[in-house]
C-alpha cells in the first residue's frame, strides 16, 4: 500500500510543541536537514521540559531523594487513583535520555549516583540494579547512556529470561512465564544499550527472543487462547511509563527494525490498524488515559484533548509500516 502521509496541519501542529518533542518531529516526519533537527534536539537541555527537569536534580545526583520512589514514600497515592510517583532519580533520567539530552549536559551524575543512590529494594547500589526485570532495563539503558558500568545488568537479562523467552518482575514470586509489560521494557532497555554501546551477540540473542514472544502473540493476544491480553494492550497513554500499549511496542520494533536493518514483521499488522484506526479525521490521536500517579509536571494532554506525543508516535509507526510495504 502507499505510505499514508501525515495531515500537514496536524504536522504543522506538531511542530510547534517542546523541543524535547519537536527535533523527533523534525527529524522523524519531517525531513528536516540534520543539522536544523540537531540545533533543536541540543536546546531540550536549555529550554522547555528538559530545563526545567534539569534544575529539580538534587546536589548528589538523584531526584526527589531516591532511586525509584521518592524519599519517604510508602505506598500508592490516592489522588487521581492509586498510582506511584514519577518523579525520582530513574524516571526522571529516563525522561531526559528519551528527550535526546546529551549525556555530557549531565556532567558526572553517573558517579555521583554511584556514591550516593541506592535501590528501595534491599539498598543495593544503583548502577548494579536489583530484581525487578523493568527496572534494571530502564537501568541498563541510562547507565550505558551516561558511561556507567552496567555490564553486570547485561549479563542479569540473559541470565533472567523465562523459557518462553521474554521476562518477568514477578519472576521472585516465582513467576515462570513472560510478562507483556516486562518483555517490552526488557527489550526496549536492550536496544537502548545496544546502540549505545554495540552490545553482544549474547544480548541480542535476548532482545530477539523477547521481540519474538510479543510477535508470536501479535503484540495483542494470549499464545494460549487468542483473546486480548488485557484492555490496556490498545489504550492510548502518554507518557508510556512501565505499562504495555500496542502503539508502545510497535514503537520499539520501529527501532530495532531500522537498526538492524529489517523489514518489518507482517505479524505487527493488526496492532499497526489498531492504531490507524484510532487516528482522528484531523489526523490526531487522543489521549485515552493519564496513568495515576505524581509527576513533576505534565508534558501531555488531559484525556480527552488531541496529543501531541501520541500523534507523533502514532504517524511515526504509520510511516513506518507504510512505507516499507
Amino acid at each position: 500500500m502507499a505510505a499514508d502521509p501525515i495531515d500537514p496541519a496536524a504536522l504543522t501542529w506538531l511542530l510547534d510543541t517542546d523541543p524535547a518533542l519537536r527535533w523527533q518531529v523534525e527529524r522523524d516526519l519531517a525531513d528536516a536537514p540534520e543539522d536544523v533537527w540537531r540545533a533543536t534536539r541540543a536546546r531540550v537541555a536549555t529550554e522547555g521540559f528538559g530545563a526545567r527537569l534539569l534544575a529539580l536534580q538534587d546536589d548528589d545526583g538523584q531526584w526527589a531523594g531516591g532511586a525509584y520512589f521518592p524519599v519517604g514514600f510508602t505506598g500508592p497515592e490516592p489522588a487521581d487513583g492509586d498510582g506511584q510517583p514519577w518523579t525520582a532519580t530513574t524516571w526522571s533520567l529516563n525522561d531526559l535520555r528519551e528527550w535526546g539530552v546529551d549525556a555530557s549536559v549531565l556532567g558526572d551524575t553517573a558517579e555521583r549516583l554511584a556514591r550516593s543512590s541506592r535501590w528501595e529494594y534491599d539498598d543495593l547500589p544503583y548502577w548494579d540494579g536489583e530484581v525487578d526485570a523493568c527496572i534494571n532495563a530502564y537501568t541498563l539503558a541510562n547507565g550505558a547512556w551516561l558511561g556507567a558500568d552496567v555490564s553486570g545488568l547485561g549479563r542479569w537479562f540473559v541470565e533472567h529470561r523465562q523459557p518462553d523467552g521474554g521476562w518477568n518482575c514477578e519472576w521472585v514470586e516465582g513467576s515462570t512465564r513472560s510478562s507483556f509489560h516486562s518483555t517490552l521494557n526488557a527489550v526496549r532497555g536492550l536496544l537502548w544499550h545496544e546502540v549505545a554501546t554495540g552490545g553482544s551477540d549474547e544480548l541480542r540473542a535476548a532482545r530477539h527472543a523477547g521481540e519474538e514472544y510479543l510477535l508470536e502473540r501479535r503484540l495483542l493476544h494470549r499464545l494460549s487462547t487468542g483473546d486480548l491480553v488485557g484492555p490496556w494492550a490498545t489504550h492510548l497513554a502518554y507518557p508510556f511509563r512501565w505499562v504495555y500499549s500496542a502503539l508502545k511496542a510497535l514503537d520499539h520494533l520501529r527501532a530495532a527494525s531500522l537498526h538492524d536493518g529489517t523489514p518489518p514483521d507482517p505479524r505487527c499488522a493488526e496492532a499497526v490498524e489498531s492504531v490507524r484506526a484510532a487516528r482522528r479525521p484531523d489526523g490526531t490521536w487522543v489521549q485515552e488515559r493519564r496513568h495515576a500517579g505524581r509527576a513533576w509536571f505534565e508534558v501531555d494532554v488531559p484525556p480527552g484533548e488531541p496529543s501531541p506525543w501520541l500523534t507523533f508516535h502514532a504517524a511515526r509507526v504509520l510511516r513506518w509500516w507504510d512505507d516499507a510495504a
